[in-house]
């Protein structure tokens, strides 16, 4: 079968904020729920203060960190490659980047037909 296509990646200038993040709050997780204010952005969290449940899928890892993701947003999404990148600028959530005047965004990129066959399986939140 080869090498499973990731749903997630990660951008080199996100790898930096997220390092810096690590050192001053220890392991981390990413959450993408589809929820109010800035919601549809990828949300950095210590690991475990983010309560998941059954509505919650996995869809990799990044950077040694696991991405979560609504299911109602994971319908959404599901044909379609995220990079988890940096900009500048305060979002609106409670996400670690905020105070460092950053925020993490998603990019996007449709799989081609042949991805499509050879995708990274998802998991339940519960299963991890």
């Amino acid at each position: 079968m080869g090498n499973l296509i990731k749903r997630v990646l990660v951008s080199d200038n996100a790898i930096k904020i997220i390092d810096q993040l690590r050192e001053r709050h220890g392991e981390l997780m990413f959450h993408q729920s589809g929820g109010c204010c800035d919601g549809s952005s990828p949300m950095c969290f210590p690991k475990g203060e983010l309560m998941l449940n059954e509505n919650d899928v996995k869809l990799g890892t990044i950077h040694g960190c696991d991405f979560f993701m609504s299911k109602d947003q994971f319908e959404y999404w599901k044909h379609t490659q995220l990079t988890v990148d940096v900009t500048t600028g305060r979002g609106a959530s409670f996400s670690l980047e905020i105070p460092l005047g950053l925020r993490f965004v998603i990019k996007s990129r449709m799989y081609t037909d042949e991805e499509r066959e050879h995708l990274e399986p998802v998991q339940s939140a519960e299963e991890v």
